[in-house]
């Protein structure tokens, strides 16, 4: 897959399985501000659909879901898909976006400018097909600003921007986690690992890795060859602590190794799904930062 500005724009579901979505993800976080949130717009089945997810302080200030929202035809680009209170828009292919989420509790104006290369996730890797999903990933600066309640935030973070499409086949697929580490604007990492139905552990996952660095003159966006997560739950399931080890090549001596722990977190009832959504504090290569971790699960009994 050549990523190019023409994947900005939604996906047709011409010839394609009953199945097929398509969405836009974003998350980010500002430690100043102790602002953190994801939010997705998706479509799939000729609906809209859209998720926004707020922590403030630690605790979620907004979980809002709304789906099978009506839409004619394909969409020609972001700007027409509105759901959940969120709006999208892409102000330069690739380049720059604004999000606006509009709610009871919160809303935000947020630009987003990309740093660094670009993450794929091409169909024929092992994670794809197993998930089901192809697209592309962006580390990205965050700016603009947030209400939460009567308090006014100026949002200053770092966060990322990803599309993507496909089938998933949730009678295929136990488990599916997302994770992001955004250690300054140099250095991000972004994974995604998929779990089939018969998988007992994480040494059963198929993963997927990217090491994006922004150093210099030529930003990097380094596939890793053998990336390994490792996670610690809590009693209910929640992810809390994890690691990171990232064999970008072969022949390195060393990987690439970064220590996590939740900060925030909450679970989202999904129907025959659930997410268990958590922002996690990165420490490693004497760098910190903050990142993104989301677990989506077949429900007991789903």
């Amino acid at each position: 897959m050549s990523v190019d500005a023409s994947l900005e724009a939604p996906r047709s579901a011409e010839g394609q399985g009953e199945g097929f979505s398509d969405a836009v993800t974003v998350a980010f976080g500002d430690e100043r501000s102790d602002l953190y949130g994801v939010a997705r717009l998706g479509l799939a089945g000729g609906g809209a659909s859209g998720l926004v997810i707020l922590f403030h302080g630690g605790e979620p200030v907004v979980v809002h879901a709304e789906g099978a929202v009506a839409i004619d035809g394909v969409p020609s680009s972001w700007a027409s898909v509105s759901a959940a209170g969120l709006d999208m828009a892409v102000i330069e292919p690739l380049r720059r976006w604004r999000l606006q989420f509009a709610g009871d509790q919160a809303s935000l104006d947020l630009e987003l400018e990309a740093i660094g290369a670009i993450a794929e996730l091409p169909a024929d890797h092992p994670a794809a097909r197993a998930g089901g999903m192809t697209g592309y990933e962006q580390a990205v600066r965050v700016r603009g600003l947030a209400t939460v309640g009567e308090r006014r935030l100026d949002v200053r973070g770092l966060g990322q921007r990803g599309h993507s499409w496909g089938e998933p086949d949730w009678e295929r697929i136990q488990v599916a986690r997302t994770v992001s580490a955004w250690l300054g604007e140099e250095l991000a990492v972004s994974a995604v690992a998929i779990r089939p139905r018969k998988g007992k552990a994480h040494a059963d996952e198929l993963v997927a890795a990217t090491l994006l660095q922004a150093e210099g003159d030529e930003p990097t966006a380094s596939l890793v060859e053998d990336p390994r997560i490792s996670t610690t739950y809590d009693g209910e399931g929640r992810q809390r602590h994890a690691g990171l080890e990232l064999w970008v090549g072969k022949d390195d001596a060393l990987p690439w190794q970064l220590a996590g722990e939740a900060i925030c977190g909450t679970s989202l009832d999904l129907g025959r799904l659930r997410l268990d959504c958590a922002f996690f504090r990165w420490r490693g290569r004497g760098r910190e930062g903050v990142g993104r971790y989301d677990v989506v699960r077949r429900a007991e009994g789903g």
